[in-house]
């Protein structure tokens, strides 16, 4: 864990500031910059927590920060308490505290017991930058705010992080939904967690989206998400890598490349090579575009790789492909406002209706992949080998890295997009 002070810039400080604003004592930007109103709130927390009243956020003062980003916390139980009381006292409700605890009654607890508690407020946030350790940090509260989810670990990325893989539902359908292939398009990981928190949310609590019964969606199909295939890319372009072997190497790799900026402008995995390049979908024939256009060397976008499948991301998501029996894909992308259906003279049975029903719902256009970008792509790949729906979905518009700005306009457009996947197979 860095330590954290005055002066401090970066991801993990965003983080500092959400978990503070969510505890209740930060007001300011969530801009990453630890100034003086940072460390006056973080001085505060801690005096209130017994620590030294440093403004440092060291190891100590990071853990009682950490289950602000994850939104529950560790309790264990003292006489006299119930799970109405607690609700009350923490501002969560009995429902919650039920669910996050699946495997205790609670007309036997016991003195010393430990029981997750949920906060009030929902635990994705689209106010600051994603990186894999937010990720893995909202996941993990997810997981435990709704247990009836399930999360396994499909690969590993170059640097050897894991690429996450959460499973809901209990349906014989299979849907399979997966975000961020390309570093700069970040933005795609929280439509993707906030969808599965609003999913799991509306089927504990009862609830529909978008008109759909979300308790028929969940006992019909079963979703499978990947919301971060490229983590160590997107470390590096969101600033929570800056340091280190890895670093120094995208550096080297953009400097042979300087019309592109760095960091914003990188696309790849930490190795240089574009992950939605490299599937073995006529991988050749973007191979000879690429190398058209000079991206004949890892480059912070465009590299096709030394070979199909040369990456352990793209790697990871054909083999978790595999194993399944996924009746329809989404692939998240930004920009344009698009949904891109089909590839090459493949055209799946009911693939261009369910585009439509999105592009209806949305009021993105559903278009057919230019060919200088149609081959070796994971939707690609996908259609070609089981000739099922699959969609390449590019949200928002503007200049990747897209603001955050934007997030609440994507997700609005995108929920019924994520609904239809479920609904339509």
């Amino acid at each position: 864990m860095e330590i954290l002070r005055r002066g401090s810039r970066g991801s993990l400080v965003s983080m500092a500031q959400l978990a503070l604003k969510r505890a209740g004592f930060y007001t300011g930007a969530l801009d990453g910059i630890f100034g003086i109103k940072t460390e006056s709130s973080v001085r505060y927390f801690q005096y209130l927590n017994r620590l030294g009243t440093d403004g440092i956020v060291g190891t100590a003062t990071w853990n009682l920060l950490e289950k602000y980003i994850k939104g529950y916390f560790r309790y264990s139980l003292k006489r006299g308490d119930t799970y109405w009381l607690l609700a009350n006292k923490y501002g969560t409700s009995v429902r919650a505290i039920m669910l996050a605890n699946p495997d205790i009654n609670e007309n036997f607890l016991r003195v010393g017991q430990i029981i997750n508690i949920p906060f009030g407020f929902n635990v994705v946030p689209s106010d600051i930058p994603y990186s894999s350790y937010l990720t893995q940090l909202v996941i993990q509260g997810l997981i435990t705010r709704y247990p009836f989810m399930e999360l396994s670990v499909c690969g590993k990325s170059v640097m050897g992080k894991d690429i996450y893989c959460i499973k809901t539902g209990t349906g014989r359908k299979e849907v399979f939904y997966n975000a961020a292939h390309h570093a700069n398009e970040w933005i795609t990981v929280p439509v993707l967690l906030k969808f599965l928190e609003q999913y799991a949310s509306a089927y504990a609590f009862g609830g529909r989206i978008n008109g759909e019964n979300v308790s028929q969606l969940y006992n019909e199909t079963t979703l499978y998400t990947v919301p971060l295939v490229n983590p160590d890319g997107i470390d590096l372009v969101t600033g929570a890598l800056t340091s280190g072997d890895y670093y120094d190497s995208a550096v080297r790799i953009s400097e042979n490349y300087p019309s592109i900026s760095f960091p914003d402008g990188w696309k790849a995995n930490i190795s240089g090579t574009d992950l939605n390049l490299n599937y073995p979908a006529n991988w050749e024939r973007a191979r000879e575009l690429k190398f058209e256009q000079g991206f004949v060397s890892p480059a912070p976008r465009d590299y096709v790789g030394d070979t199909p499948l040369s990456e352990p991301e793209s790697r990871a998501m054909y083999d978790f492909t595999l194993e399944h029996d996924f009746r329809l894909i989404l692939a998240y992308h930004t920009q344009g406002e698009i949904i891109f259906w089909k590839y090459l003279d493949y055209d799946p049975p009911r693939s261009e209706e369910i585009g439509n029903i999105m592009s209806e719902k949305s009021g993105y256009s559903l278009e057919i992949t230019p060919e200088y970008s149609s081959f070796a792509g994971y939707k690609d790949w996908f259609i070609q080998t089981y000739n099922r729906p699959g969609y390449t979905i590019e949200a928002g518009l503007g200049e990747n890295p897209l603001p955050l700005s934007q997030f609440d306009k994507i997700y609005r457009d995108n929920v019924g997009i994520l609904v239809t996947g479920l609904a339509e197979v």
